[in-house]
């Protein structure tokens, strides 16, 4: 204020010069423009005439134009009301539900695909990989084990050794249809008492109630932050990834005899199941399932005018398993037959119907035999009824259930004239034995092929 009272004004002056006045330090430049605000003869944009000096007495002034609109925007700015400013909401950071527990399965054919999905996208833990088995895997299951128990039990256990050797936090087991229910907490004794610490994820003990007992003991053993719907959209998808892997097989099994190229199969059937191991959504599954598909059929093949068509049928755990049968199905596949196999995942978990199973095979059985048995009977009578050459019936040494369903096999045999082929594993079965069975198996087949035309 002291300094615009001491300028010198010239009202005179022309086009807003500045006078020439001088006030020693200090001094302040008021343009002709500046005066006439100062005056109150004129008002600056939108300014009251009556309010227009106290924006001049904002700060110093050089005479410019862009101090001038600087002192204007200061001076709107203070008539504004106030604005409330609200803070920015932050974002709430994503929980991290992972768990770094570290989760081992069985090792069952090629479902280890589907427990590893199940693992990452359904428990949200870490899946542990166990390399492939070596004769030490069932050695160490045989010197765990007791003399009298079937086969898969010591498979099982040797794979449970090996995975807690190799950092396992959680072993999970299945409610399996037969003794493989009790396996679990057999098992778990077993390798306490070696003393291994551990988790035992056992459904066999939440077997028939409801999914919240299946939730709960997910969240106490695996992973306490486990998301419900999360965990069910991955399960679904886990159902699907079964069903596709079985519809790949069955393709491959009936088609792979007859490969032009030897090994084409095979190696496309690699690929596609590592495509789907690094699937992480329903939509991945589906994609891989395509491109699997068509690589399956797009391969050349030489199939004779009559094949000879084998079914195989047996017990849950050793039909099912190569490791446990010794590769039963690629070795029946290098002798050029044609190789169905019912038993599967999907078959006898997802779409299983005991009723309608046994009202086809009425006249052979009247009531439940055990947990593959019908199956077993009725996969055989139909293999009869369409006309394949022969069956193969896999079973592990003790198996109850399959031994029973011999003498009802050997009735359809009879009946049907389909020759059955019986064959039973233990740890100690030859893997010379089993092809010397299996070539003259073949051998049998194809004359009795010859003689028919």
């Amino acid at each position: 204020m002291a300094d615009l009272e001491g300028s010198a004004w010239d009202s005179s002056s022309a086009g807003g010069r500045s006078s020439s006045g001088t006030t020693g330090a200090g001094e302040i430049a008021v343009t002709e423009d500046d005066a006439r605000f100062r005056d109150g003869t004129a008002g600056i944009a939108g300014i009251p005439d009556a309010e227009a000096g106290s924006a001049l007495e904002i700060g110093r002034a050089d005479g410019s134009d862009d101090t001038l609109r600087a002192r204007t925007a200061v001076f709107f700015e203070r008539k504004r009301p106030p604005r409330l400013v609200l803070p920015h909401p932050r974002r709430r950071p994503k929980r991290d539900r992972h768990a770094r527990t570290r989760v081992a399965f069985l090792r069952y054919s090629y479902y280890d695909i589907v427990f590893k999905f199940f693992v990452e996208h359904v428990l949200d833990a870490d899946y542990l990989p166990l390399p492939e088995p070596t004769k030490r895997t069932v050695e160490l299951g045989s010197r765990n084990s007791g003399d009298s128990v079937c086969a898969p039990f010591k498979h099982i256990l040797g794979d449970y050794i090996e995975a807690l050797e190799l950092g396992a936090d959680v072993l999970v087991q299945f409610a399996g249809p037969c003794r493989l229910g009790y396996y679990g907490e057999l098992q778990e004794s077993i390798l306490r008492d070696m003393g291994y610490e551990f988790e035992m994820l056992n459904f066999a003990t939440v077997t028939g109630k409801p999914l919240t007992d299946y939730i709960e003991v997910c969240k106490k053993k695996v992973n306490p932050n486990l998301s419900v719907p999360h965990g069910v959209r991955g399960m679904l998808a886990a159902f699907k990834m079964i069903e596709f892997l079985d519809e790949a097989h069955d393709f491959y099994l009936a088609h792979a005899g007859f490969e032009v190229e030897h090994g084409s199969f095979d190696r496309a059937l690699a690929a596609y199941h590592a495509e789907m191991r690094a699937a992480a959504c329903e939509r991945d599954i589906a994609e891989a399932q395509r491109r699997g598909l068509e690589s399956l059929r797009g391969l050349p093949v030489r199939r004779p005018e009559r094949p000879v068509r084998v079914g195989v049928v047996g017990e849950y755990f050793t039909a099912a398993d190569p490791h446990s049968n010794l590769g039963l199905e690629r070795k029946l596949l290098d002798l050029g037959m044609e190789v169905h196999r019912q038993l599967n995942m999907t078959n006898r978990n997802l779409r299983y119907n005991e009723r309608n199973l046994r009202a086809g095979i009425s006249d052979y059985v009247r009531y439940d035999m055990g947990p593959t048995s019908s199956m077993t009977i009725a996969a055989a009578l139909r293999y009869a009824q369409e006309g394949f050459d022969g069956v193969v019936h896999l079973k592990s040494s003790g198996c109850t259930p399959e031994v029973d369903c011999i003498p009802v096999l050997q009735q359809v045999s009879r009946d049907t004239g389909l020759p059955i082929l019986y064959l039973s594993y233990d740890s100690q079965t030859s893997d010379t034995g089993l092809d010397t069975r299996l070539e003259a198996f073949y051998d049998m087949l194809a004359m009795k092929k010859e003689q028919t035309i």
